[in-house]
This record gives C-alpha cells, structure tokens and sequence, in this order.
C-alpha cells in the first residue's frame, strides 16, 4: 500500500489492522475525532512522546492554506464581493477542522512512524 492509502485508510502505522481513530466525530454537535491511545492488534503506542502531535499542526496548516487556494479559485468567479468571500473561507474552515485534525494526525503519524519494528 502507497503512503496515500495508508493514511486514508487510517489504520495503524505499524501493522496496518486496527483503526486509529475510535471515532470520526460530528462538526454538528462539536463532538472532535476520538483517537485510540494504542493499536489494539499490536500495541504500538501512537502518541510516542508527550507533544508528538505538535508538529501535525503544521501539516493542518498546510492542508487549510491547499483547500482555501482551491476553493477561492473555484469561488472567486461566482462572488464579487470581498466580505462574502472571506465568510464562505471562514465557513469552509469551520467545516473541515475535524477531517482536517483527523488527517493531519495520521500523516504526521505515518510520516515519522518507521514500520521497521517487529511485530510479536
């Protein structure tokens, strides 16, 4: 399985089994994704060292500016108006935030987590 695969398939890092994440969450009642602590096939632990997850920030920030450069190219035709284009990026924030902290743990996780570890 490629890296993109990998990470859409959220599973496990190491032996590619178990799911990451307990649950997906639901933007509409501000519930955030919900992530397993370890893998319950072969207990790799996900978060390795306290503030491992820091640098996913910077990997969410990435996918945001991505997804914002597209959306204003596909919307900049359709709104003239500058206060409405900014509320329509602002929305389009608000939506993806759990997707986009779902993701971007998983590519930060499977970006610096080596599968060379064996599995008991």
């Amino acid at each position: 399985m490629n890296f993109v695969q990998k990470v859409i398939a959220a599973k496990c890092p190491i032996c590619e089994q178990e799911k990451v994440f307990e649950s997906s969450g639901n933007i509409l009642v501000l519930k955030a994704p919900k992530m397993n602590e370890a893998c319950g096939n072969c207990g790799h632990k996900y978060e390795t060292e306290p503030g491992f997850f820091f640098g996913a920030m910077f990997v969410s920030y990435g996918m945001i500016v991505a997804e914002l450069g597209a959306l204003y190219f596909v919307v900049q035709y359709f709104v003239s108006n500058l206060e409405a284009l900014i509320a329509i990026m602002f929305g389009a924030i608000i939506l993806t935030s759990f997707t986009n902290f779902k993701y971007s743990r998983l590519i930060w996780m499977h970006m610096l987590t080596s599968t060379d570890k064996q599995i008991d």
